[in-house]
């Protein structure tokens, strides 16, 4: 397993937890990770405010400050530190009206899209898995966090990245997971273009493209995004 980029941000880890804060990697990393694949790039979670992770670290970038992400930079590389949060309502099935910080981490892994990504890891390797994720990974299944039609109707572009990580991992998608997709496709005709070309061509540079490609017709996805119709997948590509 390739713990080189978490041991170089470890450092990180124990500095947040030295001034009495949690801190945690998380993500896609961290599945990877597990999985035994290729990483090649951390998220870390906290309980410290981006306030607080300023004052902690000398050298910062607010890159994203509102959203509770601070950038540090440790030996010359950067690393995004978000901290804890919770989010309010949806009302454009793609970002929250508001985030809140918050200083416990189930509340933050909660938010999340599905559980293989909700999986949070110390700086000892220790993992923290609320949503049996680990199992998913596992048993190759990919399940939402908690109940799909909320998390879809949250942010429809989950849909897409459901289907993109079944075409990078050779995953099964959950049954409720994948009825929930097909009754909040429509609501995909909110997305930007430029969102949903990023995700399709993730999609089509995973092992299981083929396969999985044919599933946005049968989800009647063309149907809600008609701008794709003429497109063949080399144009997305």
């Amino acid at each position: 397993m390739n713990k080189d980029l978490f041991l170089k941000a470890a450092p990180i880890l124990q500095e947040i937890q030295d001034n009495g804060f949690e801190a945690y990697y998380v993500g896609g990393a961290v599945r990877d990770y597990l999985m035994g694949r290729p990483i090649h790039d951390i998220d870390i979670t906290t309980s410290a405010s981006p306030d607080e992770i300023e004052s902690i670290f000398a050298h910062t970038i607010p890159i994203g400050k509102e959203h509770g992400t601070i950038n540090v930079v440790y030996n010359r590389e950067n690393y995004e530190v978000t901290t804890f949060r919770a989010e309010g309502e949806y009302e454009d099935h793609r970002r929250p009206n508001e985030v809140i910080f918050v200083r416990d981490l189930y509340k933050d892994v909660e938010r999340r899209d599905f559980t293989i990504n909700a999986i949070a890891m110390d700086n000892q390797f220790n993992i923290k898995d609320y949503f049996n994720g680990y199992t998913d990974i596992q048993n190759k299944l990919i399940k939402t966090v908690g109940n799909p039609y909320e998390r879809f109707d949250e942010d429809a572009l989950r849909i897409l990245r459901g289907l993109r990580f079944k075409s990078q991992l050779r995953f099964d998608i959950d049954c409720n997971t994948y009825n929930a997709m097909q009754e909040k496709i429509a609501d995909t005709e909110y997305l930007s273009i430029e969102r949903i070309i990023i995700e399709l061509r993730k999609l089509l540079e995973g092992t299981d493209a083929s396969v999985v490609y044919p599933l946005l017709n049968e989800l009647q996805f063309f149907k809600y995004v008609p701008f794709f119709n003429s497109f063949d997948t080399e144009d997305i590509k």
